[in-house]
């Protein structure tokens, strides 16, 4: 596999949808609906959702470009924490948010989820973050080894409204280089 981690671009933003409406559904829990999915895409994973944060400073989205196409994505959000149950138990500041870091399920296992995250862990750095934290499905047990291999550690929980339902998250920080 030739790939490459670059940083978005706008031209990116359709490809970023299509992206994310393969590899979100595969962070939910299996009970989550169809419809409550659907909802999450169309309000925060649309092309005109990339588009926003493709245009805002305090946003980083990092690529994984492969293949002819993308094969993973993250995005960094460098701003303070809005989430009382986020701000009150991080222990690094400035903090980063790692929002998103997704790779297609065909690119699983040949190592572009840890260049990807090696290249977010970067890039927050270079924004000046301390440390960096995210927010991960309880159940999600696949991410949850990953980000511990990552060197994240579980500092509290928040919810997330997916849908019509409350999923319940662990919030995982580590510390910056």
């Amino acid at each position: 596999m030739a790939s490459a981690i670059r940083q978005a671009t706008t031209d990116d933003a359709g490809a970023l949808a299509e992206l994310a409406a393969v590899t979100f559904p595969l962070a939910c829990p299996p009970s989550t609906s169809p419809e409550d999915i659907a909802v999450h895409l169309a309000n925060t994973l649309s092309e005109v959702h990339f588009r926003k944060y493709l245009g805002d400073p305090d946003v980083t989205v990092l690529v994984v470009d492969a293949d002819g196409g993308l094969r993973g994505y993250s995005l960094l959000v460098n701003r303070p924490a809005a989430d009382p149950d986020v701000s009150s138990v991080l222990t690094r500041t400035p903090s980063v948010e790692l929002s998103k870091c997704y790779v297609h399920p065909g690119h699983h296992g040949v190592g572009a989820a840890a260049e990807l995250m090696q290249a977010s862990l970067q890039a927050a750095a270079a924004a000046g973050g301390a440390g960096i934290w995210l927010g991960v499905n309880s159940q999600n047990a696949r991410a949850i080894r990953f980000y511990k291999k990552s060197g994240f550690r579980k500092v509290g929980t928040k919810s997330f409204q997916l849908g019509s339902t409350v999923e319940h998250d662990f919030v995982l920080e580590r510390a910056l280089p």
